[in-house]
């Protein structure tokens, strides 16, 4: 079984839990940018737009690098192969559970179907 630091998934989990940060980490997918440039297409103040940075690049989600007044976000160096396993781990377990689940209900469907042709 693959072991997980939990500060890390932690950090990884409540970064993604914000729509704007998950914004921002498709945007830097296609395309470097400054944080002006992403407080602008956000919407938002250069202040906001830095805090939600700041916390993609706690996790290891975005780097930033300062050249001259300008701070250039992209993509940081870690992508998120811990957390897909961790998600996939849980999805097999509840694709299995549901599996079960079909069966139980398939067989009481039959039961069923045999219980009324022994009434008749």
């Amino acid at each position: 079984m693959v072991q997980y630091t939990g500060t890390v998934l932690d950090a990884s989990f409540a970064a993604l839990s914000d729509a704007t940060r998950r914004g921002v980490l498709e945007q830097l997918g296609r395309a470097d940018a400054s944080i002006t440039d992403l407080a602008a297409k956000f919407h938002m103040t250069l202040t906001g737009m830095k805090k939600h940075v700041g916390v993609l690049e706690q996790a290891g989600l975005v780097t930033t690098e300062k050249v001259g007044r300008v701070r250039n976000c992209k993509l940081g160096p870690r992508g998120l192969e811990d957390e897909a396993a961790w998600i996939e781990r849980y999805r097999q377990r509840w694709a299995a559970r549901f599996d079960e689940l079909d069966k139980l209900v398939e067989e009481l469907k039959q039961k069923e179907k045999a219980d009324g042709r022994k009434k008749r």
